[in-house]
Protein backbone atom coordinates (compact mmCIF):
# COMPACT_ATOMS: atom_id res chain seq x y z
CA UNK A 1 0.00 0.00 0.00
CA UNK A 2 1.24 3.27 -0.29
CA UNK A 3 0.14 4.81 2.63
CA UNK A 4 3.16 1.87 4.35
CA UNK A 5 5.43 3.46 1.98
CA UNK A 6 4.78 6.63 3.99
CA UNK A 7 4.59 5.77 7.59
CA UNK A 8 8.16 4.03 6.88
CA UNK A 9 9.71 7.00 5.82
CA UNK A 10 8.94 9.12 9.56
CA UNK A 11 10.13 8.15 13.22
CA UNK A 12 7.13 9.10 15.86
CA UNK A 13 7.70 9.36 19.75
CA UNK A 14 9.44 6.38 20.95
CA UNK A 15 10.96 5.71 17.56
CA UNK A 16 12.69 8.60 17.91
CA UNK A 17 16.39 7.85 18.85
CA UNK A 18 17.94 11.48 19.33
CA UNK A 19 18.45 12.54 22.45
CA UNK A 20 17.53 16.02 22.64
CA UNK A 21 15.25 17.12 19.30
CA UNK A 22 14.42 21.06 17.85
CA UNK A 23 10.38 20.97 18.14
CA UNK A 24 8.53 23.39 15.49
CA UNK A 25 5.07 23.65 14.81
CA UNK A 26 1.59 25.19 15.72
CA UNK A 27 0.35 25.78 19.40
CA UNK A 28 4.80 25.08 20.82
CA UNK A 29 7.61 27.47 20.99
CA UNK A 30 10.14 26.78 18.75
CA UNK A 31 13.41 24.80 20.84
CA UNK A 32 15.48 22.21 21.11
CA UNK A 33 14.12 19.40 24.25
CA UNK A 34 15.39 16.72 25.63
CA UNK A 35 13.29 13.74 24.30
CA UNK A 36 11.61 12.78 27.42
CA UNK A 37 10.03 16.28 28.02
CA UNK A 38 9.35 16.56 23.78
CA UNK A 39 7.52 13.15 24.58
CA UNK A 40 5.86 14.96 27.40
CA UNK A 41 5.00 18.22 25.51
CA UNK A 42 3.43 15.80 22.96
CA UNK A 43 1.13 13.22 24.90
CA UNK A 44 -0.42 16.84 26.77
CA UNK A 45 -1.05 18.54 23.25
CA UNK A 46 -2.73 14.95 22.36
CA UNK A 47 -0.47 14.01 19.24
CA UNK A 48 2.54 12.47 18.25
CA UNK A 49 6.24 13.51 18.11
CA UNK A 50 6.82 13.41 14.08
CA UNK A 51 10.31 13.39 13.33
CA UNK A 52 10.02 15.72 10.14
CA UNK A 53 13.88 15.98 9.03
CA UNK A 54 16.28 13.16 10.98
CA UNK A 55 19.74 14.78 9.63
CA UNK A 56 19.62 18.22 11.15
CA UNK A 57 21.57 18.19 14.68
CA UNK A 58 19.53 17.90 16.73
CA UNK A 59 16.78 16.66 14.41
CA UNK A 60 13.23 18.79 13.91
CA UNK A 61 10.47 17.29 15.02
CA UNK A 62 6.92 18.35 14.77
CA UNK A 63 3.99 17.84 17.47
CA UNK A 64 0.78 16.57 15.48
CA UNK A 65 -1.87 14.12 14.53
CA UNK A 66 0.11 11.63 12.41
CA UNK A 67 -2.65 10.62 10.34
CA UNK A 68 -3.09 14.15 10.11
CA UNK A 69 0.59 14.70 8.79
CA UNK A 70 0.23 11.73 6.59
CA UNK A 71 -2.80 12.59 4.81
CA UNK A 72 -1.07 16.37 4.15
CA UNK A 73 1.83 15.16 2.97
CA UNK A 74 -0.25 12.65 0.29
CA UNK A 75 -2.28 16.10 -0.38
CA UNK A 76 1.16 17.79 -1.00
CA UNK A 77 2.62 14.95 -3.52
CA UNK A 78 -0.84 14.91 -5.13
CA UNK A 79 -0.93 18.33 -5.86
CA UNK A 80 2.77 18.32 -7.00
CA UNK A 81 2.14 15.13 -9.49
CA UNK A 82 -0.80 17.02 -10.86
CA UNK A 83 1.76 20.32 -11.71
CA UNK A 84 3.90 18.08 -13.90
CA UNK A 85 3.70 18.67 -17.33
CA UNK A 86 3.58 15.27 -19.62
CA UNK A 87 4.85 15.30 -22.61
CA UNK A 88 4.72 12.61 -25.11
CA UNK A 89 6.46 11.68 -28.33
CA UNK A 90 4.28 11.02 -31.40
CA UNK A 91 5.98 9.08 -34.49
CA UNK A 92 4.81 9.79 -38.06
CA UNK A 93 6.43 7.74 -40.50
CA UNK A 94 7.17 8.02 -44.55
CA UNK A 95 8.56 5.84 -47.14
CA UNK A 96 11.16 7.65 -49.25
CA UNK A 97 8.87 8.08 -52.32
CA UNK A 98 5.73 9.31 -49.66
CA UNK A 99 2.77 10.39 -52.52
CA UNK A 100 1.31 14.23 -51.62
CA UNK A 101 -1.88 12.52 -50.64
CA UNK A 102 -0.35 10.29 -48.15
CA UNK A 103 2.45 13.26 -47.22
CA UNK A 104 -1.17 15.37 -46.49
CA UNK A 105 -2.54 13.32 -44.58
CA UNK A 106 0.20 12.97 -42.02
CA UNK A 107 1.06 16.39 -42.16
CA UNK A 108 -2.85 16.82 -40.79
CA UNK A 109 -2.33 14.45 -37.78
CA UNK A 110 1.50 15.96 -37.12
CA UNK A 111 -0.65 19.82 -36.51
CA UNK A 112 -2.95 17.63 -34.24
CA UNK A 113 -0.50 16.66 -32.53
CA UNK A 114 1.70 19.79 -32.05
CA UNK A 115 -1.68 21.81 -31.24
CA UNK A 116 -2.00 19.54 -28.33
CA UNK A 117 0.63 20.03 -27.20
CA UNK A 118 2.93 16.91 -28.01
CA UNK A 119 6.25 16.20 -29.45
CA UNK A 120 6.59 14.83 -33.11
CA UNK A 121 9.29 12.68 -34.49
CA UNK A 122 8.98 12.30 -38.01
CA UNK A 123 11.45 9.28 -39.54
CA UNK A 124 11.77 8.20 -43.46
CA UNK A 125 12.50 4.35 -43.24
CA UNK A 126 14.58 2.72 -46.27
CA UNK A 127 14.03 -0.86 -46.92
CA UNK A 128 16.19 -2.60 -48.70
CA UNK A 129 18.01 -1.25 -51.49
CA UNK A 130 15.65 2.25 -51.31
CA UNK A 131 18.51 3.70 -49.19
CA UNK A 132 19.92 4.91 -52.38
CA UNK A 133 17.60 7.41 -51.89
CA UNK A 134 18.45 9.04 -48.67
CA UNK A 135 18.44 12.33 -50.32
CA UNK A 136 14.77 12.37 -51.28
CA UNK A 137 14.17 11.01 -47.59
CA UNK A 138 16.01 14.03 -45.92
CA UNK A 139 13.97 16.26 -48.83
CA UNK A 140 10.87 15.07 -47.37
CA UNK A 141 11.69 15.29 -43.73
CA UNK A 142 12.71 18.95 -44.49
CA UNK A 143 9.62 20.14 -46.52
CA UNK A 144 7.45 18.33 -43.66
CA UNK A 145 9.23 20.52 -40.55
CA UNK A 146 9.04 23.67 -43.18
CA UNK A 147 4.97 22.98 -43.51
CA UNK A 148 5.02 22.77 -39.68
CA UNK A 149 7.04 25.70 -39.06
CA UNK A 150 3.81 27.86 -37.52
CA UNK A 151 3.25 24.97 -35.43
CA UNK A 152 6.91 23.88 -34.57
CA UNK A 153 10.49 24.22 -33.96
CA UNK A 154 13.17 21.61 -35.12
CA UNK A 155 14.81 20.13 -32.19
CA UNK A 156 16.86 17.97 -34.25
CA UNK A 157 17.75 18.10 -38.43
CA UNK A 158 17.25 15.10 -40.11
CA UNK A 159 20.13 12.82 -39.33
CA UNK A 160 20.59 8.84 -40.35
CA UNK A 161 21.04 6.11 -37.97
CA UNK A 162 21.06 2.69 -39.50
CA UNK A 163 17.88 2.57 -42.03
CA UNK A 164 15.78 5.29 -40.55
CA UNK A 165 16.18 9.30 -41.09
CA UNK A 166 14.62 11.19 -38.10
CA UNK A 167 13.63 14.74 -37.53
CA UNK A 168 12.01 16.18 -34.04
CA UNK A 169 9.77 18.68 -33.85
CA UNK A 170 8.76 20.20 -30.65
CA UNK A 171 5.30 22.47 -30.39
CA UNK A 172 5.85 26.20 -30.49
CA UNK A 173 4.63 27.98 -27.12
CA UNK A 174 1.17 29.55 -28.03
CA UNK A 175 1.05 33.17 -26.69
CA UNK A 176 -2.02 34.02 -25.40
CA UNK A 177 -3.54 37.17 -28.16
CA UNK A 178 -3.18 40.23 -26.53
CA UNK A 179 -6.67 42.52 -26.43
CA UNK A 180 -6.97 45.51 -27.91
CA UNK A 181 -7.85 48.73 -25.99
CA UNK A 182 -11.82 49.64 -26.59
CA UNK A 183 -12.22 51.20 -29.62
CA UNK A 184 -12.79 55.41 -29.49
CA UNK A 185 -16.82 56.25 -29.87
CA UNK A 186 -17.85 57.34 -33.17
CA UNK A 187 -19.54 60.73 -33.61
CA UNK A 188 -22.36 60.45 -35.64
CA UNK A 189 -22.85 62.35 -38.94
CA UNK A 190 -25.17 64.56 -38.12
CA UNK A 191 -23.50 66.03 -35.17
CA UNK A 192 -21.20 68.70 -35.94
CA UNK A 193 -18.49 70.58 -34.28
CA UNK A 194 -19.05 74.20 -33.45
Amino acid sequence: MKNDRLKDQHRINEQIRAKEVRIVGDDVEPAVYPIAQALKLAEEHEADLVEISPNAVPPVCRIIDYSKFLYQLKKRQKEQKAKQVKVSVKEIRFGPQTDDHDYNFKLKHAIGFLQDGDKVKAYVFFKGRSILFKEQGEVLLLRFANDLEEYAKVEQMPLLEGKRMTISLAPKKVSAPKKDAAPAPKKKADETDE
